[in-house]
């Protein structure tokens, strides 16, 4: 079946409100090569129609976090787009954020569901078939598994996992599962064959010399795949 823009496959998906309206393109921020700045870019993203991004800037201070935090969810919110902030479940909740991506090394995912509530988006940074069934199994609305292809953000966590194990994670998870870590404009329909739910982008947008018209292209892919 399909829900408002997820391909959900597998008899077994969690039938759960906050799933089904997440959106397929997930952007994952990266200042470092974000240009000509962080805001410009995420906006520019929002322009070409993003709607779900992850505040991911784990270098800075609790206040530098804070400020940057605070300038981008005014622009998510003008766009009607969703801020997750990574491993920040104290900072989503003062902000009022719309929830967090959480990992191995973040606080539990039942801690952040008391703190933030039922309708918060809560995702995990998934790298194993374990961490992706602990997550369902402890109520995270999503995973992100990665890396798929090999990618400097993404080296920290070892050799690419590769599509068909993917495809494996994907026939057996009962939450939407995002495909990240090397993808592009070329792969996204590979990604999406082999089961993924929706992809997370870093570079892909975020190094466009044309950010807004770079998403507009990834965005119309997934949605071309979804309508086939």
């Amino acid at each position: 079946m399909e829900r408002l823009g997820w391909r959900i496959y597998g008899p077994t998906l969690r039938s759960d409100p906050r799933a089904m309206h997440l959106p397929p393109v997930y952007l994952i921020t990266d200042r470092r090569i974000a240009t000509p700045d962080l805001y410009s870019a995420v906006e520019a993203a929002l322009k070409g129609g993003v709607r779900m991004v992850q505040l991911r800037e784990k270098d800075l201070s609790a206040q530098e976090l804070k400020r940057v935090a605070e300038k981008i969810i005014e622009l998510t919110r003008f766009y009607g787009a969703r801020l997750l902030l990574n491993g920040q479940p104290e900072l989503a909740h003062d902000l009022e954020a719309d929830g967090v991506q959480l990992g191995v090394n973040s606080c539990q995912i039942t801690v952040a569901r008391k703190l933030l509530g039922e309708k918060a988006l809560i995702g995990y940074s998934a790298h194993s078939t374990l961490e992706v069934e602990a997550a369902a199994d402890q109520g995270a609305d999503f995973v992100t598994f990665s890396p798929i292809y090999s990618t400097a953000s993404k080296a920290q966590y070892g050799p690419p996992q590769g599509v068909p194990a993917l495809a494996a994670i994907c026939r057996q998870s009962r939450i939407p599962v995002y495909a990240l870590g090397g993808i592009n404009i070329d792969r996204t329909r590979e990604v999406l064959n082999a089961g993924a739910s929706g992809v997370a982008f870093i570079s892909a947008i975020l190094g466009s010399s044309n950010i807004k018209t770079t998403t507009q292209q990834l965005v119309q892919e997934v949605s071309n795949f979804s309508a086939s």
